[in-house]
């Protein structure tokens, strides 16, 4: 019988058995990676330079983006690691980062939703308000608060986890460290007391979701009462890329966490591991960005602004 203290690293899943396809992952997820990168560190740079988008809506979608580019960094560079040399081993330490960034990052995107939702709620029900109830203190007290429970649920969840002695090997059957994988692995009368932690946290979670619905419900109350048609697309049309984000986060966490064990596999469980740990912080800034007129003009600004550069940059050369 082995525990905790004896296993010195995991064994991650591997996507595939022959190189062939192990090189196809690993070009896969590189390129995915590396639009994730990109397109977050535009949103990034573009709200941090440009003074037009320094309000609490751009403000706490650049904590998103940041939230985002932690939490793909968590799993995939490891994955493509792996995929290229075929190996499948995580140390023990980095296997409890590994939880422990996720967690904190996944939570913390939770709550900052949450707040965003917040902040959509007094710009359409409450404007005239909104400079009093969203200063700039207010802003980077909810920020703040949003990264400070994420990372009070990932110290406990991390402790409570790493905690159990591990009676059932060292495989963990998804691509990277996760939690309820390696509690598979713990022995059969010690892991109830994480799963109760993890139902706290499905509680919150859920308390979350609640809030952003009601919320919603008075944003679209409110914008029955707007007398022009104009109006009430420039509000629905802020709320729109919100509204996507926390449906692709909610239903990709919910299929994940929630679905019946009977249609449980080891590949359906590697498809929505990269479905909730993956496609959304690819797919955020996309969907942030698609219909925002002033992202895609600084974007555009600033992608001219560095095509410039590089230019004379170049020709200092010539």
């Amino acid at each position: 019988m082995s525990n905790g203290s004896s296993i010195t690293q995991f064994l991650l899943l591997a996507f595939a058995n022959t190189r062939e396809l192990q090189h196809l992952h690993f070009w896969l997820f590189l390129g995915i990676y590396l639009a994730a990168l990109l397109a977050n560190g535009l949103i990034i740079t573009a709200i941090a330079c440009y003074h037009q988008l320094h309000t609490p809506m751009y403000f706490f979608l650049l904590n998103l983006a940041l939230l985002d580019l932690g939490s793909i960094s968590t799993t995939v560079p490891k994955a493509i690691a792996n995929s290229l040399w075929d190996n499948r081993a995580i140390s023990y330490p980095g296997c409890a980062a590994q939880v422990f960034l996720l967690v904190f990052l996944i939570s913390a995107e939770c709550f900052l939703l949450t707040v965003m939702a917040y902040d959509r709620y007094v710009a359409i029900c409450k404007p005239l308000h909104y400079g009093t109830l969203l200063g700039s203190r207010a802003c980077v007290h909810m920020a703040a608060a949003a990264w400070g429970c994420g990372f009070l649920s990932a110290v406990l969840h991390t402790a409570n986890t790493f905690s159990l002695p591990l009676c059932q090997g060292n495989a963990v059957d998804q691509f990277f460290c996760e939690i309820p994988q390696i509690l598979k692995l713990s022995c059969s009368d010690a892991y109830l007391r994480e799963v109760g932690v993890l139902g706290v946290g499905v509680c919150l979670v859920f308390g979350c979701f609640v809030y952003i619905v009601l919320s919603y419900g008075q944003i679209f109350r409110a914008m029955l009462r707007i007398p022009s048609e104009q109006g009430r697309h420039k509000a629905f049309s802020t709320c729109l890329p919100h509204l996507a984000v926390v449906s692709l986060f909610v239903s990709t966490a919910i299929f994940a966490y929630l679905k019946p064990p009977s249609i449980s596999s080891p590949s359906l469980d590697l498809l929505v591991a990269v479905l909730y740990s993956v496609v959304p912080p690819a797919l955020n800034p996309l969907i942030y960005s698609m219909r925002n007129h002033e992202i895609k003009d600084a974007l555009r600004k600033l992608i001219t602004r560095c095509f410039s550069e590089g230019i004379k940059f170049l020709l200092s050369f010539a």
